[in-house]
């Protein structure tokens, strides 16, 4: 029994004297660790580690810890190197932005030379050709299909007599619930014209709110084309807003067709008009566009312009100053949604059955009164098999 015992103390003072030179190894590395890390700190080491910190996002002492396979208290990097948000930011201040700033400039400047590429080139002359063919189709259409605007309010209705629902809120506003007080529509009512600057480079310098009045204001749609590659004759793209007044009082001048004729307009201005929509997602894909998140200001190019128009909220601190975002196609080319009047609802809608009709935008009802054929898309939208009032 005593020799056991005697055995054991032998084997615990052997384990004893293994764990004191295995501490004794370990101190001897971090002595010469920390022996490494006071290297670095002077001289050609300190760029180096900076170097490693800015490659690899960790310090050289912090490495060579790591691959002596110890636990290393944290204080010893901290001692030595400091935080690695430091390290970083003191790396990153070594950056020489003057020789930096020329190769910035000349990236910028080549980036022009890679616009307008080729393969969107045909998709913009196919948006430019959908494009008058929509404005030709509506224009026709709005001599045979009446169509009624409120005076006070955006509100349009198309149809033969206008509905009697109490949804105009005034051009400012301040009422609600109010009937409308309609007058004959034109061809803005239906296509709702957005403007943007024109600009004869597409990555020239951003236009101050003084140069606002040197640039001419051209629709959206055709700008996004010129910047695509699309060639626009200068009398349509400045052609303005003489559209509207060609076919203004269309229902005091009913044009006369054939039924075939017209449903053949009809579905010619319909394709055109998805046509469209499509080829500006593409091109909206490729060529940036910003709009302002507080009004209906657009602008085609990468970033938007620093005129103070914005009308909202001019008392705050940016005082008319936009909040750009990226735009979208409704944006470029607003829906404009309307009443959607079915066969089974009355000659009239009432306010009543708000919750019965359905909605379609302005140029599909348009053409859907001369017999165009819907997409299903908009069938959800124009609750084509919804219910109608129940009129006791």
């Amino acid at each position: 029994m005593r020799v056991r015992q005697e055995a054991g103390g032998g084997a615990r003072g052997g384990d004893r004297r293994r764990v004191a030179a295995a501490h004794q190894r370990t101190g001897g590395r971090r002595r010469a660790a920390v022996t490494r890390g006071a290297r670095l700190e002077e001289g050609e080491g300190a760029r180096v580690g900076a170097s490693f910190l800015a490659v690899t996002g960790v310090c050289c002492v912090c490495a060579e810890m790591t691959s002596l396979g110890r636990r290393v208290g944290s204080y010893i990097c901290s001692e030595l190197c400091g935080s690695v948000m430091n390290q970083r930011r003191y790396a990153s201040s070594r950056v020489d932005w003057k020789q930096l700033r020329p190769m910035i400039l000349k990236r910028i400047k080549s980036r022009s030379k890679e616009y307008p590429i080729k393969r969107m080139i045909p998709v913009a002359e196919e948006v430019f050709r959908a494009r008058e063919i929509v404005t030709e189709g509506v224009s026709m259409l709005l001599k045979v299909v009446p169509v009624h605007s409120c005076k006070f309010c955006p509100e349009v209705h198309i149809g033969a007599m206008a509905h009697q629902m109490k949804t105009c809120y005034g051009f400012k506003r301040m009422v609600k619930d109010q009937p409308h007080k309609w007058g004959p529509g034109n061809l803005n009512d239906i296509l709702v014209p957005v403007y943007s600057y024109h600009l004869k480079d597409m990555f020239q310098d951003e236009i101050k709110h003084d140069q606002r009045f040197d640039f001419a204001r051209v629709p959206a749609i055709l700008e996004l084309c010129h910047q695509a590659g699309a060639e626009i004759p200068d009398e349509v793209l400045y052609k303005g807003d003489q559209l509207s007044t060609e076919v203004e009082g269309n229902n005091q001048q009913p044009a006369h067709f054939l039924p075939d004729e017209l449903r053949y307009i009809g579905q010619r201005t319909m394709d055109a008009w998805e046509s469209m929509r499509v080829g500006v997602t593409k091109l909206l894909l490729v060529y940036p566009s910003k709009v302002c998140e507080h009004c209906s200001e657009v602008h085609i190019g990468p970033s938007g312009h620093k005129a103070r128009m914005c009308g909202v909220f001019k008392f705050e601190g940016w005082k008319g100053m936009h909040k750009w975002k990226k735009a979208g196609v409704d944006d470029l080319i607003p829906p404009k949604i309307v009443w959607h009047q079915r066969p089974h609802d009355p000659p009239v809608l009432v306010d009543g059955g708000r919750d019965y009709y359905g909605h379609a935008p302005a140029v599909i009802e348009l053409c859907a009164q001369v017999g165009a054929r819907v997409h299903p898309k908009y069938h959800c939208m124009m609750k084509t098999q919804g219910l109608a009032l129940h009129v006791q």
